[in-house]
């Protein structure tokens, strides 16, 4: 299995969110658990532009597709 082409602090940067590990800590803190029945995209704390973002890196399975999963994963 190959390394994610991409970091969760990537993502978090990519998101307009501080990529340091204690602020990746503090948000999954702060918004899990995220529901079961709630897609990660779906979550009432992103904006607009945040959602789309991780929909559009889902749906199509980007570079960025592995490491939103495993964002999701955390969150839960």
């Amino acid at each position: 299995m190959e390394a994610p082409v991409h970091s969760i602090e990537a993502l978090f940067k990519q998101l307009g969110l501080g990529g340091s590990s204690s602020e990746i800590t503090h948000f999954v803190i702060q918004h899990s658990p995220l529901h079961h029945s709630v897609k990660l995209h779906e979550a009432d704390f992103w904006t607009e532009s945040q959602a789309y973002c991780l929909k559009k890196m889902l749906d199509e399975d980007a570079d960025w597709a592995e490491i939103a999963d495993q964002l999701n994963v955390l969150l839960r």
